[in-house]
């Protein structure tokens, strides 16, 4: 009998990148009908006198390169530069009622905003309003709070440092800490494990880096999807002959080959080249026992060495010299069992001494991670655990080695160093009340998770999103929609209309702002912006297309014209602020010193780079030493000894950046036209008496179901045979959100455990629901 076949399910076999990525964009670019001002756009995408890239967080290469984007950056740039246009006639045809029905893809598609709106409960629409009046009502709306806490500020990590660090200001004026941020949903794990661990909760390495490792250990991330641009440098890596490791439950092609559309002798004779030289298919949560598999390798290599007489395997005069708690992680490790270690990775322990032994014999090492570790119960741990392995053998603060958390959003990163944290600090106090003259409570405030749970008791009655597409991106919608209708105050800062802008609350307003492709004048002068990429990089951004309409301002300016009205006895010039960017740089660097002339510095090619202290081994702290620290255990609850229990990712597809949704075709998965796939083992379908194609129930159980106990399902999807370890399971994000109650998520970071879901999947209850074709 032949296999069924399902439609829009297929077997891709070419390699990342290559025709089908030219050809991707290309239809992009046909389907947003502005094809002049889209490819005006990206000729100038950067560029050093061009704008920065909105697509991800991957540095340029000194910023100096012609035409350097990707596939995925092509599409960021093209959906934001579009023809197309969500005018205020295109809302008096809808209601938000009707436009809830619509597809998150269908929705963004309308285009761009162009019009102020006001949300009027009796016609369930958003009306045209002016900007004074919008100003003047969120202002009296957030003055009327009984307590500044009451209020959450949410911020996405497109916006620019100019426009963060005055979000952060009249914040703090207005007298809160509640900074719910997209950070906390993805890297959160990071800025919290790392300073613990090596004194800063950033990344490393520099892109120079890169040209001088000797090794390279790729975990829990996709960059063939994410940040395309990385594909290069791990081309360029490869080419070099250096052993590239990666670690992931799913096989991502960008991280097997990979055709360089700039490079026409691979285009035109259809070659790729090879990326990784070993693709271990770790379990699930399964990399802490990994990592812990490794280090338990070299720590009994390094003794047997030292035995013979040798040196050891272990940089030993780098941990006497820079660190603390060698012990306690020897007496963890040597307590941990190999028989574990093999059940929860996945992997036998011959597998994990290969890993060890390439790790071993590299002079210089860099692992970079995503949020494939970050975004589970545990990963604040998993992120510990891997420094710790960088650590044995001083691979942090030495050229050619060290972490590099990969980021997403582009400036995800800056806007943390400018002020956006929930987490204030007695410095930024001191700093703010120096350069401005007001006080702000040193209270921590809000993060993402925390924010929604105020907003579902009552707590707070007011929202202001700066971008970004939060009730669609946190977790358990069917606690967070029904918690954001009954907010007094919801306003949203975008350039795109989106499914959180649907959820109106009492008053509403949706207020349209200039994107990073777009000409910003203010006084008839051009202005810049600036980004931090994933690796400290400060450079400048300046649009130049003329703006979607003559209605948007700048995030600066609506930041500025809310706080006016919000604020009748500031302390902060904002109109001054606005008139020049400069200023706001000034101002910048006052309170965090580390940006030290900041405009000078930036208008540098290629900018500068903000100091690292663990990139010099200075490792803060009052010991100044890095800390080994001890993760008890291999997360064992992921074993999932209760018969039936999978273990679920979400992941992203090829068409999608976060929650934006740019076409149905997942390319390098086989998936094209349909996003209700759940993939899984062959032999786990086997024993749940399935097929490839059979329509299937998933439903949340254990921990992430926790909340209220709420049933958390899907029903009706596709059950899709793919290449993943046993007991594990992956489906699309957002879509895989409503199994992710907001209790489920690491302790210590608040992260949502999108990455590690316990589930069950059957046939799907109605029996005529079938996918076959």
């Amino acid at each position: 009998m032949s296999e069924r076949k399902v439609p829009g399910v297929d077997d891709y076999q070419g390699p990342a990148g290559g025709w089908g990525s030219l050809a991707a964009v290309a239809r992009v670019l046909k389907g947003q009908m502005a094809v002049g001002r889209e490819t005006a756009a990206l000729r100038r995408v950067n560029q050093p006198a061009g704008f920065d890239c909105p697509g991800c967080a991957w540095p340029d290469p000194r910023h100096t390169s012609s035409f350097e984007f990707c596939e995925n950056g092509a599409k960021a740039v093209s959906w934001e530069a579009t023809g197309k246009r969500a005018t205020p006639g295109f809302f008096a045809a809808h209601t938000l009622s009707e436009l809830w029905e619509w597809s998150d893809h269908a929705l963004e598609g309308e285009g761009r905003l162009t019009h102020p709106m006001a949300y009027d409960p009796a016609s369930d629409r958003y009306l045209p309003t002016s900007w004074e009046d919008a100003f003047q009502a969120i202002g009296a709306g957030l003055r009327a709070l009984p307590h500044p806490d009451m209020a959450e500020f949410y911020t996405s990590g497109r916006t620019s440092n100019e426009a963060a660090f005055l979000y952060q200001l009249m914040v703090r004026e207005y007298g809160t800490n509640n900074f719910p941020d997209c950070s906390n949903m993805c890297h959160e794990a990071t800025s919290v494990g790392l300073p613990d661990s090596i004194g800063v909760g950033k990344g490393t390495v520099t892109l120079e880096d890169f040209e001088h490792c000797d090794a390279l250990f790729s975990f829990g991330h996709n960059p063939g999807t994410n940040h395309p641009r990385m594909l290069g440098t791990l081309r360029e890596i490869s080419k070099r002959g250096v052993p590239i490791i990666a670690v992931n439950p799913l096989r991502e092609r960008g991280l097997e080959r990979f055709t360089s559309p700039q490079d026409p002798g691979e285009m035109l004779t259809n070659r790729s080249t090879p990326i990784a030289q070993t693709y271990y298919q770790v379990k699930i949560g399964g990399d802490v026992a990994l990592l812990k598999g490794m280090m338990k390798w070299l720590l009994e290599a390094d003794a047997v060495d030292l035995a013979a007489g040798g040196k050891g395997v272990l940089d030993h005069d780098f941990i006497a010299g820079h660190t603390t708690g060698i012990e306690g992680l020897r007496a963890d490790l040597a307590a941990t069992r190999w028989d574990d270690i093999i059940e929860v990775s996945g992997l036998a322990r011959s597998d994990i001494e290969a890993a060890a032994q390439v790790y071993a014999q590299a002079e210089s090492v860099i692992l970079c991670y995503g949020m494939g570790m970050t975004q589970h119960r545990f990963g604040t741990r998993n992120v510990q655990q891997m420094a710790n392995l960088m650590l044995l053998r001083g691979n942090i603060g030495r050229p050619g080695a060290g972490i590099a958390p990969i980021r997403g959003h582009s400036n995800v990163q800056g806007d943390r160093t400018v002020g956006i944290t929930e987490k204030p600090t007695q410095a930024l106090v001191d700093a703010i009340q120096r350069t401005y003259g007001f006080e702000f409570p040193l209270t921590h405030g809000h993060d993402a998770v925390e924010a929604v749970r105020a907003i579902r008791d009552g707590r707070s009655k007011a929202l202001v999103c700066l971008g970004g597409n939060l009730a669609v991106a946190i977790s358990d919608p069917e606690t967070t929609f029904p918690a954001m209708r009954k907010l007094d105050l919801v306003v949203h800062i975008a350039t795109k209309l989106n499914r959180s802008h649907l959820i109106p609350a009492k008053q509403a307003f949706l207020l349209p702002c200039l994107g990073r492709t777009e000409l910003d004048l203010q006084n008839g002068v051009v202005q810049s912006v600036t980004v931090e990429d994933s690796m400290s990089m400060v450079h400048a951004s300046q649009g130049g297309l003329k703006p979607a309409s003559e209605h948007l301002l700048s995030e600066p300016a609506i930041v500025a014209g809310i706080a006016r009205a919000t604020l009748p006895r500031t302390k902060v010039d904002w109109q001054g602020l606005v008139a020049d960017y400069g200023r706001i740089r000034d101002d910048i660097e006052s309170v965090f010193p580390i940006f030290q002339d900041y405009n000078r510095r930036v208008r540098e090619p290629g900018g500068f780079r903000l100091p690292v202290g663990a990139s010099v081994r200075d490792w803060g702290g009052p010991d100044k030493k890095a800390k080994f620290l001890v993760s008890p255990g291999l997360n064992e609850d992921l074993r999932n000894n209760d018969a039936g229990v999978l273990t679920m990712t979400t992941i992203r597809s090829h068409d999608q950046y976060n929650t934006t949704i740019y076409g149905f075709s997942d390319r390098y998965r086989g998936i094209n036209g349909r996003r209700d796939v759940v993939f899984m083992n062959a032999v786990d379908m086997e024993e749940r008496k399935l097929v490839h194609g059979d329509r299937i129930d998933v439903e949340a159980c254990g921990s992430a179901s926790a909340t209220r106990s709420v049933s958390r399902s899907v029903r009706g999807f596709i059950a899709v045979r793919y290449d993943i370890p046993r007991g594990s399971t992956a489906m699309y994000y957002p879509e895989g959100n409503c199994l992710v109650a907001l209790d489920s998520h690491d302790p210590q970071s608040g992260t949502p455990a999108y990455k590690s879901i316990p589930v069950r999947i059957v046939a799907a209850r109605d029996p005529e629901a079938d996918g076959g074709g």
